[in-house]
């Protein structure tokens, strides 16, 4: 599973390097938007190898590829709350 991001280097006028990166979402699938009105986008194999090309340098070539996740094709369930849960067990 490949989620779409977004990643960005940005060199300060002090010339320190800061590192930055995102998951990028879309409106949530039918399946999900009882838990949230948000998903991050999930790429297929092949739309992941465009979205990785380094050739491409179009945006809107990629537009397709921002949108939900077939539903059909998911599922979810329960997990604990220790999962958000940032301290040690």
């Amino acid at each position: 599973m490949a989620f779409a991001g977004l990643w960005e280097v940005w060199t300060s006028p002090e010339g320190e390097e800061i590192r930055s990166c995102t998951i990028t979402t879309c409106e949530a699938n039918e399946l999900l938007k009882p838990i949230h009105d948000r998903m991050p986008v999930i790429l297929t194999d092949e739309a992941e190898a465009v979205w990785l090309d380094p050739a491409i340098e179009d945006a809107p070539k990629l537009l397709p590829f921002l949108k939900p996740h077939r539903a059909e094709d998911m599922e979810y369930y329960p997990v604990s709350t220790q999962v958000n849960n940032p301290r040690p067990i």
